[in-house]
């Protein structure tokens, strides 16, 4: 369900450029904008960079993943 919201135009305007980029919608683009700011607030400890990588790799489907492989050690 949307709801209309009023937003600055410069927030918009940064908005629409971004999503474009990230190949979203300009509300799709607000409201990751508006997860990566509750979870960092949530975790202030972490960087947000951080924090905005990781809902990307959430949202992410499985069979896209790169296994973790640990390098091997020397001996």
């Amino acid at each position: 369900m949307g709801i209309p919201v009023r937003i600055d135009d410069t927030l918009y305007e940064q908005a629409r450029a971004e999503a474009k980029a990230e190949r979203r919608t300009i509300a799709g683009q607000i409201e990751f904008w508006a997860m990566v700011g509750r979870a960092a607030l949530d975790n202030p400890d972490l960087p947000v960079t951080f924090v905005a990588e990781s809902l990307i790799s959430i949202a992410e489907p499985r069979e896209y993943a790169t296994p973790f492989v640990p390098r091997s050690r020397k001996v």
